[in-house]
């Protein structure tokens, strides 16, 4: 996968914590990881292709999600992204080896193709089964100051100022490792 599906997946998260009806601007999202505005536009773009983010012109203007955070999966961003094309495209590599017969549709009857296609499917099961949702609560469980630091940093964003996401606080497991070191 490109790294514009984790540019993808990270702007939809943090345009899940802007209070609705605000919008972020291609330069705002991409100063948050000091990532290529350019470039970021055209996975912008993909993604309002694809129905997850809206573009909103004028002023106060730029991009948020079209759909609550609970109906995008994983699987649509990196569809909008990536396209929908296999991980593994058999090429019939079998027909051209010894004892080959050009006849014979491999991708179909090709043990590792089966087991790659039975692999990308089980992928996109999972990806299909999280939502931008599930994400956004594991995230606020783990990391719960995220969201407050995620809003304000856009509100008082500077291109040259990146954001300061709290560390994740102690857990009772972290404590005890602590403790047993």
């Amino acid at each position: 996968m490109s790294e514009g599906v984790e540019w993808a997946l990270h702007t939809c998260l943090n345009l899940s914590w802007v209070p609705e009806g605000e919008a972020k601007t291609t330069a705002q999202v991409a100063a948050f990881y000091d990532l290529p505005p350019a470039y970021l536009n055209k996975q912008l773009q993909a993604l309002v292709r694809a129905g997850i983010l809206t573009s909103v012109s004028g002023p106060r203007g730029g991009f948020r999600l079209a759909r609550e955070p609970d109906d995008v999966s994983l699987l649509d961003v990196v569809v909008a992204i990536e396209g929908r094309t296999e991980a593994f495209a058999c090429a019939n590599l079998l027909a051209e080896g010894p004892g080959g017969d050009p006849s014979v549709d491999y991708a179909v009857t090709c043990i590792l193709s089966q087991a790659m296609s039975r692999a990308d499917l089980a992928w996109r099961r999972e990806l299909a089964s999280r939502t931008l949702g599930d994400i956004r609560r594991d995230v606020e469980q783990a990391y719960p100051g995220t969201p407050e630091a995620t809003r304000d940093w856009f509100a008082n964003a500077r291109p040259a100022r990146r954001p300061t996401i709290p560390e994740r606080p102690a857990t009772e497991n972290t404590i005890q490792n602590t403790e047993r070191s």
